[in-house]
């Protein structure tokens, strides 16, 4: 079930048509939800359901009809568009597959243009956390209000899924046994990248992943678009930049807790 386009995209700007996007796909993610869903095998133990393939498709129905010049990546189409395109749309339909599957609504829609807007839609909550590249704020009830992170809430998202790039010098589990974590920090695991958007909004201190160059990745470009607008410190677990040497996420409220998230995860 795709949602028809009928509206007309014109005049919209990137993270208009972002918002859009996002806001289609979780249209088809709260329709599907609780039903009996076919899933597609992708080895390893992971898989997408047919909500992850309806999803993306009302996502690119959005993205075509707003930017036909464009070209995208989706986690279940792969790269389609003009070949050439100087843009390329990142698109992750439904974040958080396995908790969906079960009937766990921990889930987001994510869709970021490369280099610029992104947004993430939490299907459940209403929400809609969005950025142009350099502002960013919610959208709720009609509501837009502005992004403000805070490491007051003590409660880090550490991602556990394997595999574990970084072993045995780093692994994630690891983080949650260090007494100076459990001091500070009470660790949460939602499975899905909609806690990069928590961190922004306030509701996260901050979050973690092992991995390699998550810049470009539909998982995660969303998210890191939308905490670096914010004002997060966004590095990998070894303190550089992210990129193409870079090893997973760590992505803070602020600069302290950022410093000693450091102090637990340099290898």
């Amino acid at each position: 079930m795709v949602p028809d386009v009928t509206d007309s995209y014109e005049g919209l700007d990137d993270a208009g048509v972002a918002v859009a996007a996002v806001g289609a796909g979780a249209v088809v993610v709260r329709a599907l939800y609780g039903q009996r869903l076919s899933r597609i095998d992708k080895g390893g133990g992971d898989f997408a359901t047919a909500a992850d393939v309806a999803s993306e498709e009302a996502v690119l129905r959005v993205l075509r009809a707003a930017r036909p010049g464009d070209a995208v990546l989706g986690e279940e189409g792969g790269a389609q568009g003009p070949t050439g395109a100087e843009r390329q749309w990142l698109v992750d339909p439904l974040c958080g597959t396995l908790n969906y599957a079960v009937g766990n609504m921990l889930v987001a829609v994510n869709v970021a243009l490369r280099g610029g807007a992104a947004a993430v839609a939490d299907p459940f909550s209403g929400e809609v956390f969005v950025t142009d590249g350099v502002r960013a704020w919610v959208r709720h009830e009609g509501a837009d209000l502005p992004l403000a992170p805070t490491a007051a809430s003590g409660l880090v998202d550490v991602n556990l899924d394997p595999p574990f790039p970084g072993a045995p010098g780093f692994r994630a589990v690891d983080l949650l046994a260090r007494p100076v974590f459990v001091e500070r920090f009470r660790p949460r695991v939602v499975s899905t990248t909609l806690a990069l958007a928590w961190v922004a909004a306030g509701k996260r201190a901050a979050y973690v992943t092992d991995g390699g160059d998550l810049s470009g990745s539909v998982h995660f470009a969303a998210g890191i678009a939308l905490c670096r607008a914010a004002g997060c410190v966004v590095t990998g677990i070894d303190g550089a930049p992210i990129g193409r040497e870079g090893r997973g996420l760590v992505v803070a409220a602020d600069a302290e807790t950022h410093r000693l998230l450091m102090s637990m995860t340099r290898t």
